[in-house]
């Protein structure tokens, strides 16, 4: 089994949807409607950390072998919504798009064959009960995805650099129906303006993850992770969400000029994340 410092340490970022309590059937309605009440609700970092103490026994232990009965909770103008983690499901999600991401050795050493295997075969039969299962969570390592920026805009923005123990945040939150709004004019755009490609196919498949959500419900963008390898002012001057709402808008308006100058704020901006990325 590897050190755990061998193992290098995520920085996660996350896109996630927070649904009304009427959504949920019972009795998980009112499993969660118990459950926003608890004053000791654990945070994302929790959450990462149970994720990580995973890989620890041996062999590791590619998913969970229970879902998760957590959740994060929001008060939207009095409504109660809920984020539930399915860290189980998720595992399976990441677990088979891991190959693509890790050299064979390396994925070899963190996760057995045998242990990636058997996963892959508990999630098939899970899948034959469960057609229709989704994750309430979206999440990128080393990076926020170009076309999640498309769900929100800069005047949703909130940041706070943090001080003492209180660690940095930069996150947007939308209404779903201004975050599908802004899928659908953005996708008319690029189709009209572009040959297909990776910013448009990721478009398509968010904007279909968010047709499977009640249309009250909330969609947050946080940098998560992310924040502690970027410098306060890094983080402070970062307005990625104006800098693609702007370079769109452009190509409606045949500016393309105008677009390549946003695209390229983007592409500075970014780069000096994937330099860490790649120190590490």
């Amino acid at each position: 089994m590897p050190k755990v410092s061998s193992v290098v340490v995520p920085y996660p970022t996350y896109l996630r949807v927070y649904e009304p309590l009427a959504a949920f059937p019972e009795p998980e309605r009112s499993h969660w409607a118990r459950y926003a009440r608890r004053p000791d609700r654990p945070s994302y970092q929790d959450e990462l950390r149970r994720s990580l103490a995973d890989l620890l026994p041996t062999p590791p232990m590619a998913v969970p072998v229970h879902e998760s009965s957590d959740a994060f909770v929001l008060d939207v103008d009095g409504v109660t919504c809920v984020c539930p983690w399915r860290t189980r499901l998720r595992g399976w999600q990441a677990l088979a798009e891991l190959g693509e991401e890790l050299p064979k050795p390396v994925l070899d050493a963190v996760l057995p064959e045998v242990v990636r295997r058997q996963a892959a075969q508990d999630y098939e039969r899970w899948l034959i009960r469960n057609p229709d299962a989704r994750p309430w969570i979206r999440s990128s390592t080393w990076q926020v995805p170009l076309h999640w920026f498309v769900l929100v805009g800069d005047e949703e923005r909130s940041f706070d650099k943090g001080s003492g123990e209180i660690p940095a945040m930069l996150r947007y939150r939308t209404p779903m129906v201004q975050a599908r709004r802004r899928v659908a004019r953005a996708l008319r755009t690029l189709k009209d303006t572009l040959d297909e490609g990776p910013l448009i196919d990721g478009l398509v498949d968010v904007g279909r993850w968010l047709e499977e959500f009640h249309p009250r419900s909330l969609v947050e963008l946080d940098y998560g992770g992310l924040v502690h390898t970027l410098p306060a002012g890094e983080l402070e001057d970062d307005h990625s969400a104006a800098d693609v709402a702007e370079g769109i808008e452009a190509l409606r308006q045949g500016d393309g000029a105008a677009a390549g100058e946003a695209y390229g704020r983007l592409v500075e901006r970014w780069r000096s994340v994937r330099d860490r990325r790649s120190a590490n």
